[in-house]
């Protein structure tokens, strides 16, 4: 069983940076990071493969967010720069099988979710 628990959301202004943060996320998984805004679909923002040599983001958030993994720790990052209004969602972290990573961020693959947290970017 995997157990995921975000941390590091909260409120900012647009051009502000953030970087949230998911314990639980053991080395052997593909990781990611999802967010989904009220009335919206649920959309992956940005993944990594268990080794971390390799990441993918949506093309929305590229240049501004950053993903990284501590496999030493089991912790997951993500470091948001730049923020934007449109970036204000629950953002969610979630662990996967290797195949999740070839899918890139297509949610169905990943087994394992955390409660997800809040980041609100003010304009």
């Amino acid at each position: 069983q995997v157990h995921l628990v975000e941390s590091g959301g909260g409120s900012v202004q647009a051009g502000g940076s953030l970087r949230l943060a998911c314990a639980g996320a053991r080395y052997i998984y593909c990781m990611a990071w999802f967010r989904q805004a009220p009335g919206k679909e649920r959309e992956g923002v940005a993944g990594i493969y268990p080794g971390g040599t390799e990441t993918y983001y949506a093309d929305s958030v590229k240049g501004r967010f950053t993903i990284s993994r501590d496999n030493a720790n089991d912790t997951l990052y993500l470091q948001m720069n730049n923020l934007k209004f449109e970036d204000t969602a629950m953002y969610y972290c979630a662990a996967g099988p290797g195949s999740a990573c070839v899918q890139r961020l297509q949610a169905a693959p990943y087994n394992y979710w955390g409660q997800g947290i809040q980041v609100t970017v003010s304009s």
